[in-house]
C-alpha cells in the first residue's frame, strides 16, 4: 500500500511535466492554393446557321399587311416610331392616341427580303391588348 500511494503520485506528476515540456507543433502559415496558369482549350463552334420558316398570322382584315415589305407598311401607316432589326428580323412599331400597332417583318425563304409575317396591337396607355383590326384601321392612312 506505501508504493501505491508514491506511484500514483508519479504518474500524475510525469503527466504534468510531459505536457508542459512538450512544446506545440509549429505554426505553418496558411497553405495557398495556387492555380496553375490555364490554356485556352479549342474554340467554341460556331452556332449552326440556318433559316427557319416563320409562323404567318392568318385572318380576315390582315390582307395589305401580312406578307408585305417594310416599304408597303410605311406607305400605309406613315414613319415607324420605331424600327428595330435583330438578325434578319425587323420590328416596326407604329403608334397613335388610340393604340400601338407592332408589325414582326422576317424573311419567307433563307436570304430574302423580310416581310410582316405577325402583329400586335395594345392600348398606349396601359399597354392592355386591343383589337388587331379595329388598331389597323386607327392607325392607316
Amino acid at each position: 500500500m506505501r508504493l501505491i500511494f508514491p506511484l500514483f503520485a508519479a504518474g500524475l506528476l510525469s503527466a504534468c511535466v510531459s505536457a508542459t515540456q512538450v512544446p506545440p507543433p509549429p505554426q505553418r502559415p496558411p497553405e495557398t492554393t495556387q492555380i496553375p496558369p490555364t490554356r485556352p482549350g479549342p474554340p467554341a463552334p460556331a452556332p449552326v446557321a440556318g433559316y427557319r420558316a416563320p409562323t404567318i398570322m392568318e385572318g380576315p382584315g390582315l390582307a395589305g399587311i401580312i406578307r408585305e415589305d417594310a416599304g408597303a407598311l410605311q406607305r400605309r401607316f406613315g414613319a415607324p416610331r420605331l424600327d428595330v432589326a435583330e438578325g434578319d428580323m425587323r420590328k416596326m412599331q407604329f403608334a397613335g392616341e388610340a393604340c400601338v400597332l407592332d408589325i414582326f417583318l422576317y424573311p419567307l425563304a433563307a436570304g430574302g427580303q423580310p416581310v410582316a409575317t405577325w402583329i400586335e396591337a395594345r392600348r398606349s396607355s396601359d399597354g392592355a391588348a386591343v383589337d388587331r383590326l379595329a388598331c389597323i384601321q386607327a392607325l392607316s392612312r
